[in-house]
């Protein structure tokens, strides 16, 4: 793990600030993790750290992830970051800033931090189990790291707690991804750990993204448990927990859901915006104003819960899993991984489920040199509007991102992207026919913006 560089120009004024180096590849989440635990021997906890990734994307677009023991830091800290950086770069001279690069260099430690963190994940299923050494002895589970950094979760988490592991794939680190991409969200990337569990009759299977803050997973079945169907899992674990509190999840989830952690569980479903920190930040803030809340979780399967810190941690979400998979077998409850396929049992699921990005042009003239912004702004506003005079359509009440209408038995959402000039459009209906309606209705509202790119939506009516 390494110390902000920022802390490197400053060590003439943080004499006690160390930097230490892992001597492998670590997960995101143990980054964060490095500055909360207290151990001497690994030089814990550290003041802060960065990861160094591209996540799922290619080798060349690594980026860094910044933690304290507060958490990630966001874009105002970062920022802030850059500017002290650039201040305290300028006042330096030459020979001060030589001169502080090998007091750096000469403060470098290094720790094997991956043993602490995998070892209290170990201890943690074990704890759950009643504390029996082995509670996942005769249980067979395969991982697919897709050569991303989550291979260690098969020889330091699965096999010391007794589980059988052969059939386990693609562990070894490679940032070109030649098997697949690792992405929980991927097709392939499931087709390949849903393939490994089926051909090795395994009871369940693990997959990792590239630095293990996202996980999913597949029963003996060939059942996946990712998007809608993973936050069910994790809704359920944790309502049995925390009977009636507040799952937080991102936008694009589906009303099946909904009725589902209402209906059947007995919790209560806030729809938030999308993006990993923004719901993990809502849930923050919910319990903060009184309102509790235990899970904050993203469909792209980032996951976060209060007992961990908010940290957005894919191993500690399966840690959660194997949890139940133990202390089942140990009551009586169930065994296998059915015990997991049950405890979705009663969520609907759309038959049809897409999602279409419609850019706007930004050099196109309809935008009169205005900002991609106001313009996509303007497109939601009108489709509200004609939403609001179409009977067979229903303007969510409460929506905290774009529109998000129901209708023809399912519902579509036209949102603004964060960062990138377009318009993403999520449509879930119980049948083609019906998923169709709703996108004829979003094709009608927007047609007059000629510098939207529709294409795709066209296909999709046009059934092409």
């Amino acid at each position: 793990m390494l110390i902000l560089k920022v802390h490197n120009l400053e060590l003439r004024y943080w004499r006690q600030l160390y930097m230490f180096l892992l001597c492998s590849l670590a997960s995101t989440p143990a980054m964060f993790n490095s500055t909360l635990t207290e151990d001497e021997d690994v030089f814990c906890p550290v003041d802060g750290s960065i990861m160094i990734t591209a996540s799922h994307l290619p080798y060349n677009r690594n980026g860094l992830k910044f933690f304290t023991n507060a958490g990630g830091l966001g874009k105002a800290d970062i920022k802030d970051i850059l500017e002290r950086a650039a201040i305290i770069y300028d006042n330096f001279s030459d020979d001060a800033l030589k001169e502080t690069e090998l007091a750096a260099s000469a403060a470098v430690r290094k720790a094997d931090y991956m043993n602490i963190y995998t070892a209290n994940l170990v201890e943690a299923v074990r704890r759950a189990a009643g504390n029996i050494e082995k509670p996942l002895e005769g249980f067979h589970i395969v991982v697919d790291a897709g050569n991303g950094a989550g291979g260690f979760f098969m020889g330091k988490v699965l096999e010391p707690l007794g589980a059988v592991t052969s059939g386990s794939q693609f562990l070894e680190p490679d940032g070109l991804f030649p098997n697949h991409i690792p992405n929980p969200e991927d097709k392939a990337a499931m087709r390949a750990i849903t393939q490994a569990v089926l051909e090795n009759k395994a009871d369940l299977g693990i997959i990792f993204d590239t630095d293990v803050d996202r996980s999913a997973a597949v029963d003996s079945s060939g059942r996946e448990f990712n998007r809608n169907r993973l936050i069910a899992l994790m809704s359920a674990i944790v309502l049995e927990e925390h009977p009636g509190t507040t799952i937080v999840t991102d936008s694009v989830t589906s009303d099946g859901l909904t009725a589902f952690i209402e209906n059947k569980l007995g919790g209560k479903h806030h729809r938030f915006k999308r993006g990993y920190k923004n719901v993990i930040d809502e849930a923050i803030r919910l319990n903060f104003v009184g309102e509790e809340s235990h899970l904050a979780i993203e469909t792209s399967g980032h996951g976060a819960l209060k007992e961990n810190h908010w940290l957005d941690d894919g191993a500690y979400l399966m840690v959660k899993v194997l949890n139940k998979l133990a202390s089942a077998r140990v009551s009586g409850s169930g065994c296998g991984s059915k015990v997991l396929t049950d405890m979705v049992d009663g969520l609907e699921e759309a038959e049809v489920a897409v999602e279409l990005r419609l850019k706007i042009d930004q050099n196109h003239a309809d935008l009169k040199g205005g900002s991609f912004r106001g313009y996509g702004e303007a497109v939601l506003k009108h489709l509200e509007n004609r939403v609001a005079s179409d009977s067979k359509l229903k303007k969510a009440p409460v929506n905290y991102e774009g529109v998000r209408v129901s209708g023809h038995g399912g519902w579509f959402l036209l949102r603004l992207s964060l960062h990138d000039p377009v318009l993403p459009l999520n449509i879930e209906a119980p049948s083609l026919e019906e998923a169709v309606k709703l996108g004829l209705a979003v094709s009608a509202a927007v047609k007059e913006f000629a510098a939207l790119d529709t294409s795709a939506l066209d296909k999709f009516v046009r059934g092409l």
